[in-house]
């Protein structure tokens, strides 16, 4: 499979990747290697990815725990004090193996501890691969409310080995998919099509979806890096999902909600919006509704839960001016950003999520 070669680092997948970063690691004086793994991947991934790696300089492993609970400021306090006691200068190389947690933790903490050090993403989640590893989007929640400290910085590298994905439960590899299709809503509505009926895919078919959705965000993040226009495109679904995810983070009787299956409610949401407010097609909001009630678990939220998630959306990153910015949708394929949205309407689009359940 061809590698994605953007201005600042290059996506290399399966057995090419790791031929890709033993060279890398060859031609660059590292001082020390250190690999950032979670609970998870330290069992499932550690052993298999040590096992490609073909350098004689030292690789100590730090571990954290597993879940987006822990993409805090404390656990970054962690790793950065871990990496001092274990001999960690300007010299040394972070290798971030996970998912989203690890990498959007990792490419952070590589970039403030001694004010830069270099760093690779391997992501292990679907998630990961197609979203969180690729754009130079890095950092950590605030409390429960997602991605408010960060830097846009890339790594040098990163590294895309598929097989790393049968270690995931059908969850997981359900979170990932949402970005995939939200992917197809901003851009492509045949690669949309591609992804509604999972059951006839093989592996093949499935490296093959996973390096088209890495080139769609490429593109997008290629022509507007530091998200002042078109890179704004890739938050469609996420101000009302990010909101309801940091709901239920914050609600422990709630039933846990990975990001990806809060995303997914978030696109049914300002698809409906969009309907209303833009004259997206009746019949593509039906197409998608029905396609993404039919890969998600259905989540009750009562409408004692609206005012409160709707509160929240003053967090989102998009504000600007005090304004709650949407992107949202004329047609599939062409986004349009910075919508402002009555309250009314949100609750009109919870509603009509509601219904569509039935």
């Amino acid at each position: 499979m061809n590698s994605i070669t953007t201005k600042t680092y290059t996506v290399h997948f399966n057995t090419k990747a790791y031929q890709e970063l033993n060279t890398y690691i060859d031609t660059h004086n590292f001082s020390k290697i250190f690999i950032l793994v979670d609970n998870n991947t330290h069992e499932h991934c550690l052993s298999k990815f040590m096992s490609k790696l073909n350098t004689p300089i030292i690789i100590e492993v730090i571990e954290i725990d597993a879940g987006e609970q822990f993409k805090t400021i404390e656990t970054c306090v962690g790793v950065w004090n871990a990496l001092s006691e274990l001999g960690a200068d300007r010299k040394s190389l972070l290798l971030n193996l996970g998912g989203g947690v690890v990498t959007d933790l990792g490419g952070f903490v590589a970039c403030t501890f001694k004010r830069g050090i270099k760093y690779i993403n391997i992501p292990t989640s679907l998630l990961a691969m197609v979203d969180a590893s690729v754009g130079g989007k890095t950092g950590v929640d605030l409390g429960t409310l997602k991605n408010q400290v960060g830097v846009i910085s890339s790594g040098d590298m990163v590294i895309i080995d598929t097989s790393y994905l049968d270690t995931l439960p059908q969850n997981q590899m359900k979170s990932g998919l949402a970005e995939m299709l939200k992917h197809g809503l901003i851009k492509d509505k045949n690669y949309f099509d591609k992804l509604t009926d999972l059951s006839q895919l093989t592996l093949e078919d499935l490296d093959v979806l996973i390096h088209e959705s890495v080139v769609i965000k490429k593109d997008i993040v290629t022509s507007d890096p530091l998200e002042q226009g078109e890179r704004k495109h890739l938050n469609f679904g996420h101000t009302l999902g990010h909101a309801i995810e940091s709901y239920f983070l914050s609600h422990p009787e709630k039933e846990e909600l990975l990001h990806g299956e809060a995303i997914a409610i978030g696109m049914v949401l300002e698809c409906f919006i969009s309907s209303e407010l833009l004259g997206f097609p009746k019949q593509d909001l039906e197409y998608i509704a029905e396609t993404i009630n039919n890969i998600y678990k259905h989540v009750e939220i009562s409408t004692s839960d609206y005012d409160a998630i709707i509160d929240l959306l003053k967090y989102d990153k998009k504000n600007e001016h005090g304004n709650i910015n949407f992107v949202l949708l004329t047609e599939i394929g062409r986004p349009k950003i910075d919508c402002l949205v009555d309250n009314d309407l949100i609750v009109r689009g919870f509603e009509f999520y509601a219904k569509s359940l039935k």
